[in-house]
């Protein structure tokens, strides 16, 4: 049997469209499917919305039309998003679909047949942003860090989840859970506080999932949300990967192991917890007016360059981004290294042809060090050794000049050339799928981790197209 990799993002709030951030998790996950599919493995990648927040419902109200056809409309861009940047998943949930919400009520049945849950009162702060009660010490000059904005004081009767319970076991569980470090650090230190029940409910909301047994009483969204794992896992469950912004790692890393471990289920591997993309140095936000919108971006210039220019930035820290970002990485690496090597390689083979020989250029290759960070999700460290590759090969045709002598060798050069050609497209595939599969087209090859090895057998090859034409 296939060795399974289940891998899924976070679930996104459909009270706007997609930003950039929606855009660079979906194509961290996009890419590391794409890898392990490239591994031969049975791989299920899910991705989706959340639609019962209390701040769709506010979205849907300011513009005057009804909570479903809003979330509808929504919820449909993060499907164009997708289909724009070739994210490939394998589901997509909406967690208004009700099998979704069967699953709810059967993970808190469990949770309440254990006599996790009980009745009591909340008083304290709720950021609708954050969709969270949260501490008076969280608070930043009285604000929510994440929305800058005050949030509201509530005072009322609910359900608490007895979180506090599993405190031990979550410490043991975070510590090979959370990557990177410094994410599981913030954690931990968290968790040396007294760890407090989570309240689970909300009364007298108009829109969500009811409460078992109590009607008065909407499923706490997170808890809802966070169920999605399960509700579209199928047979796939535990996850091998949650793929997660840093603003909600506290949610996935131990409201939800004590969700599960309450109620029976086997725990998820591994919470990969990204940084934010910001511009000039701040994070961008709805309300500060500075958010890039991926789906005009990835019209203007193509899946593979915002695919590309992203993953570039760091996995696991904060890091800046802009369209000059995206410019600037696209010219000097897309087309000045791997296009033009492309266009001169397959230019020089329309004239001269490949004799096939043993390729001594592809020694150079470090596929054992790409696949590591890549098992380590340091994803442009692993686009960094795949260009030095590159580079190599620019280097090789510069040395040998195979356009100025009619050398018998000439052949055999652009031969190693090719092959190697053939490789990077493979290893390239994860993270810019267009342009790969567009070099496979042409050198007539299926993109298969064991082709990299296996030599390419003589043929006829015209010039290839430009893949990659400069953006002035």
């Amino acid at each position: 049997m296939k060795k399974k990799f289940y891998i899924t993002t976070a679930i996104d709030y459909v009270n706007a469209k997609p930003h950039i951030g929606h855009a660079f998790e979906k194509i961290i996950a996009d890419a590391l499917a794409r890898w392990n599919r490239l591994q031969g493995k049975d791989v299920f990648f899910m991705t989706g919305v959340d639609e019962n927040a209390q701040k769709n419902v506010q979205a849907a109200q300011a513009a005057g039309i009804s909570v479903k056809k809003f979330i509808d409309k929504n919820a449909e861009l993060f499907v164009k998003l997708c289909k724009l940047l070739r994210i490939d998943y394998d589901k997509f949930i909406r967690t208004t679909a009700k099998e979704h919400s069967i699953v709810v009520n059967k993970v808190l049945k469990k949770i309440l047949d254990k006599k996790d849950i009980y009745k009591g009162f909340y008083e304290g702060f709720y950021c609708t942003g954050c969709e969270a009660y949260i501490t008076e010490k969280d608070l930043i000059d009285g604000k929510c860090p994440e929305h800058n904005k005050k949030p509201e004081h509530m005072k009322q009767e609910a359900y608490f989840f007895k979180l506090s319970k599993y405190k031990k076991d979550l410490i043991k569980f975070i510590k090979k859970y959370i990557i990177p470090e410094s994410k599981k650090k913030e954690i931990l230190f968290r968790l040396h506080d007294r760890l407090k029940d989570v309240c689970i409910t909300r009364k007298n909301a108009a829109w969500g999932i009811d409460f078992l047994g109590d009607k008065n009483f909407k499923v706490w969204v997170w808890i809802d949300a966070l169920i999605n794992y399960l509700s579209g896992a199928e047979k796939h469950w535990p996850a091998d990967v949650h793929v997660i912004g840093k603003g909600i790692n506290w949610f996935h890393s131990v409201i939800w192991p004590g969700i599960l471990m309450s109620a029976g289920y086997k725990l998820p591997k591994k919470l990969l917890v990204h940084g934010y993309v910001n511009l000039r140095g701040e994070k961008m936000s709805k309300s500060l007016g500075n958010t890039i919108d991926p789906i005009e971006l990835t019209k203007k210039f193509g899946a593979d360059a915002v695919r590309y220019s992203l993953l570039k930035g760091n996995t696991f820290e904060d890091f800046d981004y802009s369209e000059d970002i995206l410019i600037k990485r696209y010219n000097n690496e897309l087309a000045n290294k791997l296009g033009n090597l492309i266009s001169r390689v397959t230019s020089l083979t329309e004239k001269i042809g490949i004799k096939k020989i043993e390729n001594n250029l592809l020694k150079k290759l470090p596929l054992k060090k790409i696949n590591q960070l890549i098992k380590n999700y340091e994803l442009e460290k692993a686009l960094t050794k795949i260009f030095s590759f590159i580079d190599k090969c620019n280097e090789y045709i510069q040395e040998k000049k195979p356009w100025e002598t009619k050398n018998k060798e000439n052949k055999e050069i652009l031969y190693e050339l090719i092959d190697s050609i053939k490789a990077i497209a493979i290893l390239l595939w994860p993270f810019i799928p267009d342009a790969s599969e567009k070099i496979a087209k042409h050198l007539d090859f299926e993109i298969k981790l064991e082709n990299i090895e296996k030599p390419l057998g003589e043929k006829v090859i015209k010039k290839s197209e430009i893949l990659f034409k400069k953006i002035n």
